[in-house]
């Protein structure tokens, strides 16, 4: 047919083959000769039945996203799909890999679905902010039930194949090899002479929804959308399914489509997926990766012990080193805890556990070290300490090891330039929980060898994590941003603000929490320790510390918390310890509104992302954005700071900026040349970054 799709024949059964790599992308150059092969096959008579599978590694694992927001080429998915429903001989997916988004939407225009063992299915669209549009909100319930299919498609996560055979999505699942089980049970089914109706047609689950139990479910999802569009009409979308005649069911999910993708928020979503994978590409990719075989984490700590479980977890030995026994096997019982809560919570097998657990070797012996080929230290946030760490590790390490620092904020050449070894020294910025959160800031010193860099951004994917390459300066890209989107918080306070007002404009704006109950979260003691080790000082904070109110460990910081309780409720001790240092400091109170507080806090990070573009710390404005949608909450719905820049109107920003200037002099707010760029021109690339 093409050298994209080829059909062969075993006896009378017709094998239509996808070769698209690399996931079998649905391009039009793979719809066209796909409709063509279907149209020949439905008409020929010595042809009893249809399998289709795909070539490589996976089966189709969506549309060709490029497409989206182009013109539609024909055939397009949906026409495919109705062709394979006119087919009136048995049509079976073989499905193996992925069988995700329009590829599983494909197999759902099949009469029957098989799959090997590992394969995993699902419409993860929600992701980009879209729904299904090739009939998958309407089909997928009629096989499943209106329920799984809601809980499948809001939250886009695939499942194994033994699930989607026990939810009726898959007809057998194979140990075997999968096209020859899949060419047998279409004989089976060709000589069985059952009648095989078309999904469409399938409406006993969907007689049995409880709609009363499913609009529960739905409106608690909604809860759970913070602002996104997507979830919702997900949620409508399958409802229709139940409510609606197929046809005017499938033409509303179309419509739901076609508003989501045109909107900025899809936009938003697309940017973010396509900015992942910018993100993960660094200079020097033709160069040769070291070998990584044994990984040791220098403290045992909360976030050594994390970023222990995350190699452990990506199947990597793990030496993990304190400084004294007690420590080391506090720190491995903590490890032992996090599995055991997985275990309980049915995310982890218990097998799974005590193979994780095995990968586990405690020291107190930096020799131990030697036979590691990464080294990440996790200590103390202080230069001293660090450069003591270095100085054991840089006499016991094997050469060509790679030596990586997990600081926040301190300079990482002059942690290089205490070793013998700069070239093989670069940073690691896990962020807690290292083990859940996805973000990894990959720290790119002066000397950091090109291979050490590929070598550690490619293990970051390995284990689960989203790789961006910065340079170095205090606070990297994420932190020194956030200093920045923290520089008027307390100001706010001071001027009329409250803690719960800023934090309600924050939420309100999409964030999961405010600045002030994120203190709360992550102790108010650590912003103290770190402001006193800088010489600096705030005015409210340093007192609430002083008070020994450090957040929700001690019950009371910002906010106050009830019994133990993690509900932040407003705190009037707070209210007039505010007062009184604005009537010390001569400040008049006023009501500040929302506007206000985006204004000062959320204009400021952008300007300082401009600034970060302009000397070089981030190669990309949306490597920046991946950076805040990955490690700080940025709403992916406005797709990082710098993408949303562009839509709350860059002019606007720099108008907005200069008047905060102005009226208060603060450097915060005197706008970056490059944002002023901007403004301009539209885009960022054009600004010079």
């Amino acid at each position: 047919m093409s050298n994209f799709v080829s059909v062969t024949r075993d006896n009378s059964v017709a094998v239509v083959a996808i070769d698209n790599p690399p996931v079998n992308a649905l391009s039009f150059h793979v719809r066209q000769p796909l409709f063509e092969a279907l149209t020949a096959l439905r008409d020929d008579a010595s042809v009893t039945a249809i399998v289709l599978a795909c070539a490589g590694r996976t089966f189709v694992a969506g549309a060709d996203i490029t497409e989206f927001g182009k013109p539609v080429q024909q055939p397009e998915l949906r026409a495919i799909v109705a062709l394979l429903e006119t087919i009136a001989k048995p049509t079976v997916a073989a499905i193996h890999g992925t069988a995700l988004g329009g590829g599983l939407e494909l197999a759902l225009g099949c009469h029957f679905r098989v799959a090997d063992q590992a394969a995993r299915l699902g419409l993860p669209e929600v992701k980009l902010g879209l729904l299904p549009g090739g009939g998958g909100t309407v089909r997928l319930p009629r096989l499943v039930g209106a329920a799984k299919a809601l809980g499948m498609i809001v939250s886009g996560t695939p499942i194994s194949a033994d699930e989607a055979k026990a939810a009726g999505l898959v007809d057998a699942v194979f140990e075997e090899d999968l096209l020859t089980g899949a060419i047998r049970f279409a004989s089976e089914m060709v000589a069985d002479g059952r009648p095989f109706p078309p999904v469409r047609d399938r409406n006993e689950r969907l007689a049995e929804t409880d709609l009363s139990a499913f609009d529960a479910k739905a409106a608690e999802l909604a809860r759970k959308a913070r602002g996104l569009e997507a979830p919702l009409a997900c949620a409508q979308a399958v409802r229709n399914a139940i409510t609606l005649p197929f046809d005017e069911a499938l033409a509303a999910e179309r419509q739901l489509f076609l508003k989501l993708v045109a909107g900025d928020q899809s936009r938003a979503q697309r940017h973010l997926f396509f900015a992942e994978r910018e993100a993960a590409k660094i200079q020097g990719k033709d160069v040769t990766r070291r070998k990584i075989a044994r990984v040791g984490i220098i403290g045992a700590g909360t976030m050594g012990g994390g970023i222990a479980m995350a190699f452990a977890n990506g199947g990597f030995p793990v030496t993990l080193l304190e400084t004294g026994e007690e420590a080391l096997q506090r720190g491995l019982a903590m490890i032992e805890k996090n599995y055991a809560v997985s275990v309980g919570r049915g995310s982890l097998t218990e097998e799974a556990r005590q193979q994780r657990l095995g990968l586990f070797k405690g020291s107190t012996d930096y020799a131990d070290l030697a036979d590691c080929d990464l080294v990440i230290e996790a200590v103390f946030e202080d230069m001293a300490v660090k450069k003591v760490v270095f100085g054991k590790l840089d006499a016991v390490a094997r050469p060509g090891a790679i030596l990586a620092t997990n600081t926040s904020y301190l300079d990482v050449d002059e942690i290089a330039a205490s070793t013998s070894r700069p070239q093989d020294v670069l940073g690691m910025h896990f962020f807690s929980p290292a083990n859940v959160m996805k973000l990894l800031e990959i720290v790119r010193a002066d000397r950091t060898a090109p291979d050490a860099l590929a070598t550690v951004a490619e293990l970051a994917r390995r284990i689960g994590k989203v790789p961006v390459v910065v340079g170095v300066c205090h606070g990297f890209v994420g932190n020194r941003m956030l200093s920045a989107r923290g520089t008027e918080n307390e100001a706010l306070l001071l001027e009329g603000a409250t803690p719960g007002q800023v934090d309600k404009a924050f939420t309100d704006f999409g964030w999961p929490m405010g600045p002030f109950q994120m203190g709360d979260l992550a102790g108010l003691d650590i912003g103290w320790r770190n402001r006193k080790a800088r010489g600096q000082t705030a005015v409210i904070a340093d007192t609430l510390c002083g008070q020994g109110r450090f957040g929700q460990k001690t019950g009371r910081g910002w906010y106050r918390y009830e019994s133990g309780s993690r509900e932040p409720a407003p705190d009037p001790e707070v209210k007039e310890l505010i007062r009184a240092k604005a009537a010390e400091l001569g400040i008049a109170r006023r009501e500040i509104g929302a506007d206000e507080i985006i204004e000062r806090t959320l204009y400021p990070l952008v300007n300082e992302g401009a600034r970060i573009l302009e000397e070089g710390i981030a190669v990309r404005a949306s490597d920046i954005d991946v950076v805040w949608a990955n490690g700080y909450g940025f709403p992916i719905g406005k797709g990082g700071p710098m993408f949303w820049a562009g839509l709350e109107g860059a002019a606007k920003i720099v108008e907005r900026l200069e008047h905060w200037h102005r009226l208060t002099g603060r450097v915060i707010f005197e706008p970056a040349p490059m944002l002023r760029r901007f403004a301009e021109t539209g885009s960022w690339e054009g600004a010079g970054g």
